[in-house]
């Protein structure tokens, strides 16, 4: 039994001292909203990532209203890594605006008597990947913004970029803003980019809602169908210390168009003869692919024969046919002459149009070196002549 009661003092003794330890934290205003009202609340990422051997900045507003709270007297900002419960551990603060303790060598640039907490971390290393408090010092005041931890992941390799392209199909002769984004944890710092496309886009580094930064360069660019399958790579070069550290993306365009290159062929080629069979077949490039329709030029103007990329039937006389191929971004023909043996004719009419053209061509020719002639500047005379008089004098 005495031992009992021993055993029951030495604990009463114990909870005595855990209790006056406990009272040397627990000064008023200490731990000041650690509970259901927190007297001390920040506004900041809760997560955020960071590249070891770079800088990061933390976006940091504080905000209080307790009544003991005064800004015309000295405040200390106070950062705290691990648990919130530092009073367990001595070694848990890592800096103190004071000047009493910087173990990462954190400054803040912000001005605590605006309430603006921003740290900057100068030089990243991945063991300080951890989660990490806030705190205000301010005569009698002090609190822990114990509801707003900070989550820091330090990463070894950079960010990919990223390439955005505006939402929607994208169509020839569409004017769109292509743009290559890079996360900027260090803005002091930005990443370099650079990208197959135009050299000389500029570099701007912006700030979002959240107040982390984005670094960023964009060209507008107006489609064509050759900007269909074309890829666009971007790289981020980050400074670190030592060197730099990049990471590259790439993203394939996808551009709808109206048909190019839309060609006519037969078979057999060259000169047939009446009453054999043919076929007409039409090729072109477009996307989406292109319907085709085949069409007669008649005497009586355009008559539509068929519908599809193959048109067969049996030769009558010789005629002028075309295919026209469509899409809904617009149409393109391509026109064939069916020539038939013992055809004066179409013989004819064939030679006339093969004459009309070359006439055509030839004028055009003589009147531009004509024009080019009239509008030469006439040269003028570079020689002179010049009479030299001698005079003689007799003796």
């Amino acid at each position: 039994m005495k031992d009992r009661l021993n055993l029951m003092a030495a604990l009463s003794e114990n909870m005595l001292k855990v209790n006056m330890l406990l009272s040397v934290f627990f000064l008023p205003g200490t731990l000041a909203g650690c509970g259901k009202n927190p007297a001390l609340r920040i506004t900041t990422p809760k997560k955020i990532e960071a590249l070891s051997g770079s800088c990061l900045e933390i976006p940091c507003i504080y905000d209080t209203e307790h009544t003991s709270y005064n800004s015309s007297r000295t405040i200390y900002g106070v950062w705290m890594k691990g648990a919130i419960n530092f009073w367990a551990d001595p070694n848990i603060v890592i800096f103190n605006s004071s000047g009493s303790v910087n173990t990462y060598s954190l400054n803040i640039d912000g001005n605590l008597r605006e309430k603006n907490c921003t740290t900057l971390f100068p030089d990243v290393k991945t063991s300080y990947t951890d989660r990490y408090f806030f705190r205000i010092e301010n005569e009698p005041f002090k609190a822990s913004a114990c509801d707003d931890p900070l989550d820091i992941t330090v990463k070894d390799s950079p960010w990919t970029p990223s390439i955005n392209i505006p939402v929607g199909d994208l169509k020839e002769h569409q004017s769109v803003t292509i743009s290559c984004s890079a996360v900027t944890p260090c803005p002091h710092s930005p990443p370099e980019l650079t990208w197959n496309l135009q050299q000389d886009s500029e570099r701007q580094t912006e700030k979002n809602t959240d107040g982390t930064f984005t670094t960023k360069i964009q060209e507008t660019i107006t489609l064509s169908d050759t900007h269909d399958g074309y890829n666009i790579s971007c790289s981020a070069r980050y400074p670190v210390n030592g060197g730099s550290k990049t990471a590259e993306t790439e993203v394939t365009l996808s551009v709808s168009y109206a048909p190019k290159d839309t060609s006519a062929s037969i078979s057999p080629s060259g000169l047939v003869s009446a009453g054999s069979w043919v076929e007409l077949s039409c090729s072109s490039r477009a996307k989406p692919p292109a319907s085709f329709t085949w069409f007669w030029n008649s005497k009586h103007g355009a008559i539509n024969l068929s519908v599809g990329q193959v048109y067969s039937f049996n030769v009558t006389e010789g005629e002028e046919y075309y295919c026209e191929a469509t899409n809904d971004l617009g149409n393109q023909r391509s026109v064939i002459f069916l020539l038939v043996k013992d055809d004066p004719v179409f013989g004819l009419h064939i030679i006339l149009k093969i004459l009309g053209i070359m006439l055509l061509c030839s004028t055009v020719v003589i009147f531009e070196c004509w024009f080019r002639f009239s509008n030469k500047p006439k040269k003028e005379k570079e020689d002179q002549i010049y009479v030299n008089t001698v005079t003689e004098t007799k003796p």
